[in-house]
């Protein structure tokens, strides 16, 4: 799916999709209610944790990526580009 929006995901997915949103593009805008949020649909203190390293990871090695100048690989096609 091109929008997280759009794909059907539960309440609880939905809400782990508006954190890793606000964390890559406003991530000065985390504040507790943001956390607050995902332990209210569950989410515990580890799993947060762990979805926070790993938006961060990947928020990280995309700005590298970039920084380097780093070409994609020819053999990846493009998001949502090889759907049936």
């Amino acid at each position: 799916m091109r929008d997280w929006r759009a794909a059907g995901l539960s309440q609880a997915d939905q809400a782990l999709c508006r954190y890793a949103e606000l964390l890559t593009h406003k991530n000065a805008a985390i504040e507790k209610d943001s956390v607050d949020e995902l332990r209210g649909y569950g989410f515990d203190d580890r799993a947060i944790h762990d979805a926070t390293q790993v938006v961060a990871y990947f928020n990280y090695i995309t700005r590298v990526a970039d920084g380097l100048g780093v070409e994609p690989e020819n053999f990846i096609s493009l998001w949502g580009l090889d759907e049936v």
